[in-house]
């Protein structure tokens, strides 16, 4: 789930992390129990298959928009459940289940994999124990969407034909038009939501809801034929005949007009007119009914520690001001003798650090990926058998993008990872962070991480296609630092690319935990990200508009990554001259997305063994 900016989900994280809702990423198809966890022995390893496909079964009906992205069919009335009493129901009935399954299994006798599979789903349930329980769900379910994640903005994406949602056959383009008219009725459901929070005084900032507004708005503005919803009719498969196009473009026409285009109207009408006088000022979560406790929750659910806010902000204070003495030395080889403040500055305002065309930003990722790709065989013993694209930002929603993202392609290799860059104020974008970016979001971060996990069908579903936060982009941030050993960054701006990207994920502890819980205003937060590198305004506003929307989720990139950076030092400590870094590789990459603690565990297992072997 690099979340993301990794393997981005159809729901908030307050959602679809948290387990409220429909449509997250994390919905899983039936396997059969024999697939999921290698030989079943005995009656505990039975068990745990028959356990790992009944999950699987009851996450399809859950998350159907992840199972559709995958190829499964998906009724429409799974869809119509989303932000739904019911559904709610239907997953504590499931968790129940699971958690007395999970009870009866006899952890010591399964084998060494399989009980790496234990532990993952015992860690995802208890998670998901707190997530349902009274407390944080009726805070949650208060929130159904905001400017950075919610079906308003990402359903069109998903089944624009260039998403997540498959046509090649006429009745994935029927099933979907049905799914796509329940919208209005989703939509309903989650004005009545946000009506409850109002109600209990549990309501999203109005930097939030303003920029739910402008994104409705954006949509609007464009021709019916011209939205991602009519782009399946703009592409139809070769081997549909005339009838067949006509019939199904009048179709998604008529249904774009006549009922989609009035539902965004209604939400925004509502958003506008209602929401946003009663919408709080504050943008921090400890300024909201339940803050605190939905921010601790979150802290725990994304980086899969038990750190505490406080500690968390005092790592980021020093990773801060051990990057600045690094940055020191880069701006003396890029030939500024100022100080580093000022050399901020020149970063941001000389024109030969920024794009001025789009292709121009094209032409350096591709150039990128051809060097990773030459060097990807001394550090991968195995690589995704998915192709990876590269792929600006549609321009109805670039605006509201961070720098990139990933989203995973299907797990058969039929539909290819993407890598989106943003080419939205080509001034505010720089040129010194291709090469990182590329590492992180596509080879060996991302596009590796997930298509790898997706693809390793001996892992049981939870696993290829779920993920721990601080694993996703703990591992991404770990690629970009590949980027040292592998020789990119010889080039000093690429360096300083680097250097400011690493900073970025050291200043997210210190931000997002000062805006949730030590009362910082948005204009503070963005003044310390200025402060302390070179990014550009525009940047550092996307950056913190979106810690201010999904709390939590970005403490996990640096968490994650000083973990599997602290792995390796000890395996190449205790290894020496047996380490080898593809193995290593593998093993961190080889059981999916693993919460930190089971990855450590798994680790220094192996290293044991290398030391007797």
């Amino acid at each position: 789930m690099g979340l993301v900016f990794g393997a981005k989900p159809l729901v908030a994280p307050l959602a679809g992390v948290f387990l409220a809702l429909a449509a997250s990423a994390c919905a899983t198809a039936s396997l059969p129990a024999k697939t999921l966890v290698g030989t079943v022995a005995n009656a505990d390893s039975r068990s745990l298959a028959e356990l790992f496909a009944a999950d699987a079964s009851a996450e399809k009906r859950l998350s159907p928009l992840s199972a559709v992205a995958r190829g499964d069919t998906s009724p429409p009335a799974d869809f119509a459940l989303t932000y739904t009493d019911e559904l709610l129901q239907h997953r504590r009935a499931a968790l129940a289940d699971n958690q007395r399954r999970l009870a009866a299994i006899d952890r010591e006798g399964l084998s060494a994999d399989q009980r790496i599979s234990y532990d993952v789903f015992a860690f995802e349930k208890k998670l998901d124990a707190q997530a349902l329980s009274p407390e944080l769900a009726s805070i949650v379910a208060a929130l159904p969407m905001n400017h950075f994640y919610g079906l308003h903005k990402d359903y069109p994406d998903f089944v624009s034909g260039q998403g997540g949602a498959p046509f090649t056959t006429v009745g994935q383009y029927e099933e979907n038009l049905g799914r796509t008219r329940l919208l209005p009725k989703i939509f309903d459901t989650a004005i009545l939501r946000f009506r409850q929070g109002m109600a209990d005084g549990v309501v999203a900032s109005q930097l939030t809801t303003r920029n739910m507004i402008a994104q409705i708005d954006a949509l609007l503005a464009q021709k019916v034929a011209e939205t991602p919803f009519a782009g399946p009719t703009r592409t139809f498969p070769k081997t549909f005949d005339t009838a067949t196009r006509r019939r199904l473009t009048a179709a998604y026409t008529g249904v774009i007009r006549a009922e989609l285009f009035p539902a965004y109207r209604k939400l925004r009408a509502f958003l506008n007119d209602e929401y946003l006088p009663v919408a709080r000022a504050e943008v921090g979560l400890s300024a909201m009914k339940g803050g605190d406790a939905l921010y601790r929750f979150a802290v725990r659910s994304q980086t899969g520690t038990d750190l505490a806010p406080e500690a968390i902000h005092n790592l980021g204070l020093s990773e801060v001001a051990r990057i600045r003495g690094e940055m020191e030395k880069v701006k003396v080889q890029l030939g500024f003798a100022g100080p580093l403040k000022d050399f901020f500055n020149e970063i941001r305002t000389n024109p030969k650090y920024h794009p001025t065309t789009r292709a121009q930003l094209s032409t350096g990722f591709a150039e990128a990926a051809r060097k990773v790709d030459a060097l990807i065989p001394r550090y991968f013993s195995t690589i995704p058998k998915a192709k990876l694209e590269i792929r600006p930002y549609p321009a109805h929603s670039e605006k509201f993008e961070a720098g990139g993202s990933y989203e995973s392609g299907a797990p058969d290799g039929s539909r290819p990872g993407v890598f989106y860059f943003n080419a939205y104020d080509l001034p505010g974008r720089f040129l010194t962070g291709i090469t990182t970016l590329y590492l992180h979001e596509g080879a060996p971060g991302h596009h590796f991480q997930i298509s790898l996990a997706q693809e390793n069908q001996s892992l049981p579903d939870f696993q290829r296609f779920g993920g721990n936060t601080a694993f996703v982009e703990g591992w991404a941030l770990y690629a970009e630092t590949l980027g040292y050993e592998m020789g990119l960054y010889q080039d000093p701006q690429q360096h300083w690319g680097t250097l400011d990207d690493e900073m970025l994920r050291a200043m997210r502890l210190v931000v997002d935990t000062g805006l949730h819980t030590k009362g910082w205003s948005r204009d503070q937060a963005i003044d310390y990200m200025l402060g302390n590198s070179g990014m550009g305004r525009t940047d550092a506003t996307a950056e913190v508009e979106r810690y201010i929307a999904i709390p939590g989720q970005a403490l996990a990139y640096k968490i994650g990554s000083l973990t599997i950076q602290r792995l390796r030092r000890q395996a190449e400590k205790e290894l020496g001259g047996r380490f080898d870094v593809r193995a290593f590789h593998e093993q961190v990459l080889g059981s999916g997305a693993l919460p930190m603690a089971v990855l450590e565990a798994k680790i220094e297992r192996w290293i044991a063994a290398q030391k007797r072997s």
